[in-house]
């Protein structure tokens, strides 16, 4: 009988990357699909892509293919993209937008709503509304939108509540989208979360970073006994103080964290000089130095929201050896590019280093492709993140599997 990943995954030596097959197999990369992606709340786009009414996105995760649309009522909503009468997709393109959604290849005619509004010569018994374009779950969490491809979606409103107070102040559903980029990394999905969750490699590799995020494994890390260095408690306090939330929060399961962390002084954003990237401030976080709020959110999202930009990223794996990692750049809706900001001023320190953590991720996965690969042990001091996020992901497939076990008994 063939092993899953959880069998596999109890073995696993603690502190130590994964076996080879955890990066490679196309069985254990299906299984990720189904009992991780299939299953848990992910972060599709930010509200603000979507501003008018028709406007639509369309992301594909494994076999799904969703498009979500801002609808009538100002409410965005996610369906399959499949029409109701055979099947064919509605929309071909990327994004766009549209009155309605027709499908291309008999014309049947769908409302923002999801609603079927017309369909040719279909008899007099035919029910309208028993064609309604299936529907995927979906949360607007402060301008972040999720999504949900199960059934049966487990519980977002405990990250949610959580997470408002913290993004709140950042007035996402004011904001428009000034640049957004996607790039496929030739490697897999967990090696573009390991690498995003330390700085371990950053002095060698991220110049453009490094001069305005701090070179300290305290602030991509995770802190075993839940105590911070004096200085970054004191940020916190400083802060919490200012009405901007910052304390360090890790849920229980391990799945999301948040933290307002400081940049290197006398840095305040993300730029070559360290100066604001924005002249018009998007939210309302009133020290100019209160640094980034960290976010993630596994498997899908991580993020940053400074007091004058806001950053999302979107992990999407394609295969076992191909993730799509898309990035975009927030201002406030009535920042001028040209007079609030230089766009390639805002964009050029993350532009570099997405190209070149790329790099990195592309290096690991050739690496490990080769037979003489084996686990190696993760530094405590630096990589205590990514030791974090490999304990979330064995722990999230075995419970995953769990269920399956018992009822095989």
């Amino acid at each position: 009988m063939t092993q899953t990943a959880a069998d596999r995954l109890v073995h696993r030596r603690p502190a130590h990357s994964l076996e080879r097959d955890f990066y490679v197999s196309a069985e254990i990369f299906q299984q990720d699909l189904d009992q991780i992606f299939y299953k848990e709340w992910l972060f599709a786009i930010p509200a603000a892509q979507l501003r008018k009414t028709g406007e639509y996105a369309r992301i594909k995760i494994g076999a799904y293919d969703v498009i979500l649309v801002r609808g009538n009522d100002g409410e965005i909503r996610a369906f399959h993209n499949t029409c109701r009468h055979r099947g064919s997709i509605l929309c071909k393109a990327s994004h766009g937008k549209v009155a309605k959604l027709v499908c291309p290849y008999h014309t049947w005619t769908y409302d923002l709503d999801g609603s079927l509004l017309w369909a040719r010569d279909m008899g007099p018994d035919f029910d309208p509304g028993a064609h309604r374009l299936h529907s995927v779950h979906t949360r607007d969490l402060c301008g972040l939108i999720y999504i949900c491809l199960a059934d049966d979606p487990p519980d977002f409103e405990a990250f949610a509540a959580t997470a408002r107070p913290y993004l709140a102040v950042h007035d996402l559903h004011r904001a428009k989208v000034a640049h957004r980029s996607s790039i496929i990394e030739q490697g897999n999905w967990k090696l573009v979360w390991e690498n995003n969750r330390e700085c371990y490699h950053c002095v060698g590799n991220h110049p453009e970073l490094c001069k305005s995020f701090p070179l300290d494994p305290e602030i991509a890390g995770v802190s075993e006994d839940g105590t911070f260095s004096a200085s970054l408690q004191g940020h916190f306090d400083r802060c919490e103080a200012a009405g901007a939330p910052a304390r360090f929060v890790l849920s229980d399961d391990g799945q999301y964290r948040l933290a307002r962390m400081p940049l290197e002084a006398p840095a305040v954003s993300y730029t070559m000089d360290g100066k604001a990237a924005v002249r018009r401030n998007l939210g309302h976080v009133s020290l100019p130095d209160a640094g980034t709020l960290l976010k993630f959110h596994y498997p899908s999202t991580w993020n940053h929201f400074l007091p004058d930009i806001s950053l999302t990223f979107r992990v999407t794996p394609i295969s076992a050896t191909e993730t799509e990692v898309t990035t975009t750049w927030l201002v406030h809706e009535d920042a001028v590019e040209g007079v609030d900001y230089d766009l390639e001023r805002l964009t050029e320190v993350w532009i570099a280093t997405n190209d070149q953590d790329r790099s990195i991720v592309e290096d690991n996965q050739r690496g490990i492709l080769s037979p003489a690969y084996t686990p190696g042990p993760y530094s405590p001091s630096w990589e205590s993140g990514v030791i974090q996020f490999v304990d979330w992901y064995a722990d999230a497939m075995t419970r995953a599997q769990a269920p399956k076990a018992m009822a095989a008994e």
